[in-house]
């Protein structure tokens, strides 16, 4: 199952390893840091030109990617469990 992050940007659910906040960078010296070094290192990718509302992240091709997306995360929460709902209910009524 994909993940829609904006913009034309979709990921595999498997390759997500944490969606956080923005709010959380402000709070967090450790996020900040742990941001800062990614840009640095190239591994963040901003998914469109709004303000970035969450960080996801995943690993594309073996190596750790920083996503901006404008969208909430408790938005990307909400999508993330209609499609296990979705792969839960096909599930049921295959067996039906």
């Amino acid at each position: 199952m994909i993940l829609h992050l904006g913009g034309d940007v979709v990921v595999s659910m498997r390759n997500i390893i944490a969606i956080f906040d923005m709010d959380t960078i402000n709070a967090s010296r450790i996020n900040r840091e742990f941001l800062h070094i990614a840009e640095e290192e190239g591994f963040v990718r901003r998914v469109s030109n709004d303000e970035p509302k969450t960080f996801v992240l995943a690993e594309v091709d073996k190596k750790s990617v920083v996503f901006l997306s404008p969208i909430s995360s408790s938005t990307l929460l909400k999508r993330s469990s209609f499609i296990e709902g979705v792969a839960l209910d096909s599930k049921e009524t295959e067996g039906a």
